[in-house]
C-alpha cells in the first residue's frame, strides 16, 4: 500500500471522472475539453494530487507509432501541472482500457490498472474506476474479458487507425447518448450504485475499515453511507453533471462546477 508525502504545502486531492471527451462530436468535446481546463487552472493553486478515476477519453488506443487526434490543449495543461510538481494519476476506465504507456512516458501521467488503497492524512482510500466490479454485470464482464486479450489488441492495431476510431466512436456514441434522457438509463445507474455499495461491503471485511471508497463509471453523482465510518462516493460525470469530489485533509465533499457552456 502506498503512502501519501504529508510535508506536501498543497492541501486538497481532487478526483474526477468519466469525462469521455471525443464524444458526441468534435465541437461539443472542444467545448467541455476548455470547460475542463479552466477548471484544471482554478484547482491547481490547491491541488496536492489529481487523480483522473476512468474514462478520460471516451476511446483511447495506442498503437506502436499513433495515439488519438487532438487533445492537444488539455495535454498542454497537465504537462505544465504535473512540471510543477503536482502528481496526476489516471485510473483506466473501460473506455481509456488500451492506454499504455504513451501518457506515462511523454506527460508523466502515474497509470494504474487496478484498485488502489492508499492512505491520505490518516484516512484510507479506496480507488477504482468501478467497471467489472461486484456481482453481476455478467454480460459487461464477458466483454472486458474481450477487451484486455492481448490477442485482440493486437488484432485491432492490425485495422487502419482512420477506420479503427470511427467504429469505435460509432458504438460508443450509440450506447452512450443514444438512451442519457430515458428512464432506463436512471434505473441502470441505480442498480451500478447497488452493486457497488455491496462490492464497498464485501471490501470491508477483508480490509476492516475504508473512509473512502471513491469511483466513476457510474455518471452518477451520489455519496453513499457504507458503515457509519466508510462512505461510498460515486463521481458522477464530465457529461452532464460536471461534478467531481475534493479531500481537503478532513472530509471528502461532492461538487459540481459551472454547468453552462457558451455557445
Amino acid at each position: 500500500m502506498k503512502k501519501d508525502n504529508k510535508n506536501s504545502p498543497k492541501k486538497k486531492i481532487y478526483f474526477v471522472s468519466d469525462c469521455h471527451f471525443g464524444i458526441p462530436d468534435y465541437k461539443t468535446s472542444l467545448k467541455r475539453e476548455k470547460l475542463f481546463i479552466q477548471w484544471l487552472d482554478e484547482i491547481k493553486a490547491d491541488a496536492r494530487e489529481i487523480y483522473f478515476m476512468g474514462d478520460l477519453f471516451d476511446f483511447w488506443f495506442e498503437y506502436k507509432t499513433v495515439i488519438p487526434k487532438g487533445y492537444t490543449r488539455l495535454f498542454g495543461k497537465l504537462t505544465e501541472i504535473i512540471d510543477s510538481g503536482i502528481p496526476v494519476h489516471l485510473f483506466r476506465g473501460n473506455h481509456d482500457i488500451w492506454a499504455f504507456d504513451y501518457l506515462r512516458k511523454e506527460l508523466n501521467i502515474n497509470i494504474h490498472r487496478k484498485p488502489l488503497i492508499k492512505d491520505f492524512n490518516n484516512k484510507r482510500f479506496f480507488l477504482a474506476h468501478g467497471d467489472g466490479l461486484g456481482k453481476g454485470d455478467k454480460g459487461y464482464k464477458f466483454l472486458k474479458k474481450i477487451f484486455e486479450s492481448q490477442l485482440n489488441q493486437w488484432l485491432f492495431k492490425w485495422i487502419h487507425p482512420d477506420i479503427g476510431t470511427r467504429i469505435a466512436l460509432y458504438w460508443s456514441k450509440r450506447s452512450r447518448y443514444a438512451n442519457i434522457n430515458k428512464v432506463e438509463k436512471t434505473n441502470g445507474m441505480e442498480k451500478g450504485i447497488k452493486r457497488l455499495s455491496n462490492y464497498c461491503k464485501e471490501i470491508l471485511i477483508k480490509e476492516k475499515h475504508i473512509d473512502y471508497f471513491i469511483m466513476g463509471h457510474i455518471h452518477l453523482p451520489v455519496i453513499t453511507n457504507i458503515t457509519e465510518k466508510s462512505k461510498y462516493i460515486s463521481l458522477g460525470d464530465w457529461l452532464t453533471n460536471f461534478s467531481y469530489a475534493v479531500f481537503d485533509g478532513n472530509n471528502v465533499e461532492l461538487k459540481f462546477y459551472k454547468k453552462y457552456l457558451s455557445p
